[in-house]
């Protein structure tokens, strides 16, 4: 169930799109003002974010900016009265994905942010990143650092196999059969020597590691720090 933060200061506007979007199967987060806006972005994971601009305490142009410097990437949708060209271009440019002017249907509202959720789902699907390792698969690329590295069809799999389940230790078992598509018994150590040449690959001096051995279970991809 995708989870969505609402951020309106009109009661009667924020009750109505909780409700509506409850019915159309959202799980809905609602903030009143900009400070409970940003501490609600900052510390619960959702998929899509609904900002009012004209808030009190902090407005929401100034919460964008904060959030989007502050690493937050999931699609944000601005809702305002604000209809003028100028104020639709500062919100995109201060990292806004859509901007829908008051009145609004409520249908379109849920229309776009079908689109917004669909679209950032894809887009993850294709890219993966870790500190400042980068994969792209339709690409095909790997790079850390802004220096692209040279793997085989066998590591980029592992690699990305790792980056999918980044954060999350991960058996020798489901390395076998997600990457090599069959059971770990023969190949133990067939995937300890990948895992040993991939860590030559990406793995830099000045940089901190990113893949690591997990005792008795297997090895762990994860965010520096």
């Amino acid at each position: 169930m995708p989870r969505l933060l609402i951020v309106e200061d009109q009661p009667k506007l924020l009750q109505n799109l909780e409700r509506g979007l409850r019915e159309e199967g959202y799980e809905v987060l609602t903030a009143s003002d900009g400070e409970a806006a940003y501490e609600e972005a900052s510390r619960n994971l959702i998929d899509a974010m609904v900002l009012d601009l004209m808030i009190p305490k902090r407005d929401g142009m100034d919460v964008l900016r904060g959030l989007r410097a502050d690493g937050f990437n999931k699609p944000v949708l601005i809702l305002t009265a604000r209809d003028e060209v100028d104020s639709r271009v500062e919100g995109l440019d201060a990292g806004a994905d859509d901007y829908l002017v008051k009145p609004f249907a409520f249908a379109e509202l849920v229309a776009r942010l079908r689109a917004l959720i669909r679209r950032d789902v894809v887009s993850r699907e294709l890219c993966f990143q870790a500190d400042d390792l980068e994969m792209n698969l339709v690409a095909r690329s790997v790079v850390r650092g802004g220096v692209e590295i040279d793997l085989t069809r066998r590591e980029f799999e592992l690699l990305e196999f790792l980056l999918r389940n980044k954060n999350s230790p991960v058996t020798r078992e489901m390395i076998g059969k997600e990457v090599w598509k069959e059971g770990a018994g023969t190949l133990t150590n067939t995937i300890d020597v990948y895992i040993t040449l991939l860590r030559k690959k990406i793995e830099k001096p000045d940089r901190p590691a990113l893949i690591h051995t997990v005792r008795g279970v297997g090895y762990m991809l994860k965010d520096a720090g």
